[in-house]
């Protein structure tokens, strides 16, 4: 190959790469602008047509009467508390599932791991009536702590997996020399294997909070009073103005970008990206 053919090969590939992350960002980034636009523009701001590219009458006076509606503050304080249950009982429990799954062979290792997956295919529509007696059998029925554990549930297979694949990544030579100068295999673990797989981790967790961030169908059948953000704004924004539907739906995007924000440098290290 001539050096004019690998230099065009070569551009062309960096071309299709950074047309790629254009296309991804705006795929991203344009529908929350949209949201962003009819929730602080109000009324007039949710059916303007055509939309402005740059913010016009923009006001966070809509969005801020928004929150002083009865019932949006304590739901969205709700949803913070079950994804921050999620987010602990997923690690908690996931992480030592899926390190025991990279580092020991034990008989039906494949069938558990199987079995583990599949209990997130079980639709959760057919457990809706048995958890629902469960739940007001044991107190847990209109709590967020309930609400956290239907959704460690769902989130914990996942968790394990994931971390089965991270830890697969830390070296167990690593762990072996721990052990030879001194340490137990608890320490190993805390001082070595943690911090490289702390990243992968952070991944985790966000995974975690995301699915009870999103999730509807369990949070409306197990409260009442106690309503997660998506089961209050299902029952309440049907009827609602259109800009009000926008800035819920603004509030439901805040948490999750503010929380990925918040770990990005965890996550740019799982690709060896550095971010001060």
């Amino acid at each position: 190959m001539s050096t004019v053919s690998k230099t065009g090969f070569i551009s062309a590939r960096r071309f299709l790469f950074w047309s790629g992350i254009v296309a991804l960002c705006a795929w991203v980034l344009v529908p929350i602008y949209l949201v962003t636009l009819g929730a602080l523009g109000g009324r007039t701001g949710a059916y303007q047509w055509p939309k402005t590219f740059l913010p016009t009458n923009v006001s966070l006076q809509p969005f801020i009467l928004f929150l002083k509606t009865e019932g949006v503050l304590q739901s969205f304080l709700n949803s913070l508390g079950a994804a921050g249950i999620t987010v602990a009982l997923s690690l908690a429990l996931g992480a030592p599932a899926g390190y025991a799954l990279a580092r020991y062979n034990f008989r039906g290792k494949d069938s558990y791991r199987l079995l583990v997956l599949l209990t997130r295919a079980f639709p959760l529509a057919i457990l809706a009536l048995p958890l629902t007696i469960s739940y007001i059998r044991f107190g847990l029925y209109d709590t967020v702590l309930g609400v956290g554990l239907i959704h460690t549930v769902l989130a914990l297979p996942f968790a394990a997996l994931v971390t089965q694949g991270i830890f697969l990544g830390v070296p167990r030579e690593l762990e072996e020399a721990a052990w030879v100068f001194g340490c137990t295999r608890i320490q190993a673990f805390f001082k070595i294997v943690a911090p490289l797989a702390l990243p992968g981790l952070v991944a985790t967790a966000v995974f975690a909070f995301v699915i009870s961030w999103n999730e509807v169908f369990a949070a409306s059948v197990l409260t009442v009073r106690e309503r997660t953000l998506t089961a209050y704004l299902l029952t309440v924004l049907s009827e609602s103005p259109m800009h009000y539907r926008f800035a819920g739906g603004l509030l439901l995007i805040l948490p999750s970008v503010v929380f990925i924000f918040a770990v990005r440098r965890y996550l740019f290290a799982i690709w060896g990206v550095s971010s001060k």
